[in-house]
C-alpha cells in the first residue's frame, strides 16, 4: 500500500489535508502521476460509485463579449472571427435540451451558455421560459449566463433550473493576468448567490493558462471553502488569435495530476472532464477515471467540435463503468 493510498483511505474517513500532505502531492513528478491513480480512483468510487455522469451544453448566443478573457475566442477584444448571434428562442433552446438529453440519450444534464458578462431581464425570462419546458420533459437543466444577481437567480430557481455554472476560471492571485475587465470577487460572489438561492453549482476553471501546480491547488482549496457540488476541468486549447495562442500544450501527465490534485481535495465532489480531453490528454484521455473524474462534456463545445455521444458511452461500458442517467 502506498502512501498515497493511505492518504486517500484517511481522506475518505472526513481527514482534511495539512500543508505538510499537500506539498507532498505537488512534489510527485509528473512521470510518476500513477502512483496517485489507486488513491484518486477509491476516492472516486467511495463517493461516485462506478457511475459516470454526462453532461452537454449548446452555445445559446455566441460571440460579441465584453469581457477580456486571455483564453477566450469570443471576446471582442481579440479580433477572432467567431460566429456571432443574439440569444435563441426559447423554443429552439429546448428542442435542443429535449434532443440531446431527452430520454434513452445517455445525457444527465443539458446547459444553456450564453456570452457576454451577463444577461438583461429579457433574455433572463427567455431562458427561464426554455427551462419551465425542459423541466416538464423530464430534461435535467443548468445554466450559464455570466455574472448575475440574486433576484435573477431566484426566476432560475422558479422556472425550475436545477444547476448553474459559473467558472473562477483560475487561482485568485493569477487571475488578473487572465481577465482585467471584471475583478475575481465578483466570480466568488456569483457563486455564493447562485448557492444561496438553492442551486446546485457547478464551478471550476481552465487549466494550461500558465498557473503552477501550487496555483491549481489554491484554486481547489477556495472551490472546498465555497462547498461547490461539481467542478468542470478544461484544459486550454490555444486559439490563434488570443493572446494565449502561443500557450504550449499541457502534457498529458500534467493533466493526469491536475484531475488526482483536484480529487484528493475535493474528494465528495462531483469533477467533470470538460474541453480539451482529448486535444491535451491524447491517448491518455480514458485514465482520466482511475484520475479521479466522475463526469465527462460530450457532443461539441462552444466554438469546438467534441467527441460523439456514442464514443463515450462505449468507453465508460469499456471501462466498466456506468453512464449515470
Amino acid at each position: 500500500m502506498n502512501y498515497f493510498y493511505s492518504l486517500a483511505q484517511e481522506i475518505s474517513r472526513g481527514h482534511s489535508l495539512t500543508k505538510a500532505e499537500l506539498n507532498h502531492l505537488l512534489d510527485l513528478p509528473y512521470t510518476k502521476v500513477r502512483e496517485l491513480f489507486s488513491g484518486a480512483d477509491m476516492l472516486r468510487e467511495n463517493f461516485s460509485g462506478n457511475r459516470v455522469s454526462l453532461c452537454s451544453i449548446s452555445n445559446a448566443k455566441s460571440g460579441k463579449c465584453s469581457e477580456d478573457c486571455s483564453f477566450c475566442a469570443q471576446s471582442v477584444h481579440h479580433g477572432r472571427d467567431v460566429q456571432e448571434y443574439p440569444l435563441k428562442k426559447s423554443m429552439e433552446l429546448a428542442d435542443q435540451g429535449k434532443t440531446i438529453a431527452g430520454t434513452g440519450s445517455g445525457i444527465k444534464r443539458y446547459s444553456m451558455v450564453t456570452s457576454g458578462r451577463g444577461l438583461v431581464s429579457e433574455e433572463l425570462e427567455l431562458i427561464a421560459s426554455a427551462v419551465r419546458e425542459l423541466d416538464a420533459a423530464g430534461v435535467k437543466t443548468c445554466a450559464s449566463l455570466g455574472i448575475l444577481n440574486s433576484k435573477d437567480f431566484e426566476l432560475l430557481k422558479g422556472s425550475g433550473l436545477k444547476r448553474y455554472h459559473h467558472n473562477l476560471e483560475t487561482a485568485p492571485g493569477f487571475f488578473p493576468q487572465v481577465c482585467t475587465t471584471h475583478d475575481f470577487n465578483q466570480r466568488v460572489e456569483t457563486v455564493v448567490k447562485a448557492k444561496k438561492a438553492g442551486l446546485s453549482v457547478c464551478s471550476g476553471g481552465v487549466f494550461g493558462l500558465g498557473e503552477t501546480d501550487a496555483q491549481v491547488v489554491e484554486l481547489a482549496l477556495l472551490l472546498k471553502e465555497l462547498d461547490v457540488d461539481a467542478v468542470p476541468v478544461n484544459f486550454l486549447i490555444p486559439i490563434p488569435g488570443t493572446p494565449l495562442e502561443n500557450m504550449p500544450r499541457l502534457t498529458p501527465l500534467r493533466c493526469l495530476k491536475i484531475i488526482c490534485l483536484l480529487r484528493f481535495i475535493l474528494a465528495d465532489k462531483e469533477i467533470i472532464i470538460c474541453g480539451g480531453r482529448v486535444q491535451n490528454l491524447r491517448e491518455l484521455h480514458p485514465l482520466v477515471f482511475m484520475a479521479g473524474a466522475s463526469g465527462i462534456m460530450t457532443g461539441n463545445y462552444l466554438t469546438r467540435e467534441g467527441r460523439l455521444v456514442d464514443e463515450d458511452l462505449r468507453l465508460i461500458k469499456d471501462l466498466g463503468l456506468e453512464p449515470d442517467f
